[in-house]
């Protein structure tokens, strides 16, 4: 088997352990909070009795070894795509979109070991997932649905490999950490609304309490706009060097300045002006629509030099 071969079976034995992953952080929160079972009486009757239920013990800790296999079956895959091709795996959508797909596996599986290395209570912390790992799985799906997995020659503008892996590299880490603050704005909205019972007991009670969700958003935002600051730097200076210009106005330039924009925005009513609650989370919900429009969008349906789709 070569390269490119171990390279495209390595991505789908990952997609299939972010399914897996995806699958378990998703019934989490969903799985039922009462169990009904029947008794005998002493009369020698059957009445129905009614417990409370939990998720298996084995459950979350399972999707965590599977995010991390999917970590390392995905990571073995672009590198064995890097010998394949003898450049960093970053010239077309199908990389693009497995690379983003395994940053965003990457952020989360960093976000929660250290939510654990921390002692913090794991089964809120992993709810996160639920959010993050089917985005991540949908991103593997497109790319082995919709995008040519074999490996191509670069034109001449993309064969700047040093500045170029700079580049998207860190676009890529920083739609990760973005992607972050998505999933916990997502978990905001739905916990913020979640009805209560009679007992005052929240509908999704174990999904993390709202203005825990709000600090994972700001803080992922935190990490991931200088990320996004720096990558559209370094752009700057690969756009100078392939094109003899800084700044051109071209549609991915012009999209990713509205997108840095937003965030940018978020930060500052959220840490000058104390701007929390709702609003903030649909601007975060917002802020990633801009980053899947910047990253697909634009590639696939708007005419501009940064046209490198491959399909």
């Amino acid at each position: 088997m070569d390269a490119e071969a171990f390279a495209y079976s390595a991505f789908v034995v990952g997609l299939t352990f972010t399914a897996i992953a995806s699958a378990g952080y998703v019934a989490l929160p969903l799985w039922p909070r009462v169990a009904y079972g029947t008794a005998t009486t002493d009369a020698g009757t059957t009445m129905t009795v009614v417990t409370r239920a939990q998720p298996p013990a084995w459950l979350g800790p399972v999707a965590s070894a599977m995010t991390w296999l999917a970590l390392a079956a995905l990571s073995a895959s672009l590198a064995s795509r890097w010998v394949a091709g003898g450049r960093p795996p970053l010239s077309n959508m199908y990389e693009f979109t497995v690379g983003l797909g395994w940053a965003i596996v990457l952020c989360y599986a960093l976000f929660e070991a250290r939510a654990m290395s921390r002692g913090e209570d794991a089964a809120p912390n992993r709810t996160v997932g639920a959010f993050l790992l089917p985005v991540a799985l949908a991103m593997f799906v497109v790319a082995l649905a919709f995008f040519p997995s074999e490996v191509q020659s670069l034109i001449p503008a993309l064969q700047a490999n040093r500045i170029l892996g700079a580049h998207v590299t860190t676009m890529m880490l920083s739609y990760a950490a973005l992607s972050v603050s998505f999933g916990a704005a997502a978990g905001y909205l739905v916990q913020a609304r979640s009805d209560r019972d009679a007992n005052g007991a929240r509908r999704f009670e174990r999904l993390p309490e709202p203005a825990m969700m709000e600090e994972i958003a700001n803080r992922s935002v935190l990490i991931g706009f200088p990320l996004l600051t720096v990558g559209i730097g370094l752009g700057a200076y690969w756009a100078y060097s392939a094109w003899g210009r800084y700044w051109g106005w071209d549609p991915k330039e012009t999209s990713a300045l509205v997108t840095w924009l937003i965030y940018a925005g978020y930060l500052h009513a959220r840490n000058l002006r104390g701007w929390k609650g709702r609003g903030a989370a649909w601007l975060l919900v917002a802020g990633f629509a801009a980053v899947l429009f910047t990253y697909f969008a634009v590639n696939l349906w708007v005419s501009g030099l940064h046209s490198y789709a491959g399909v």
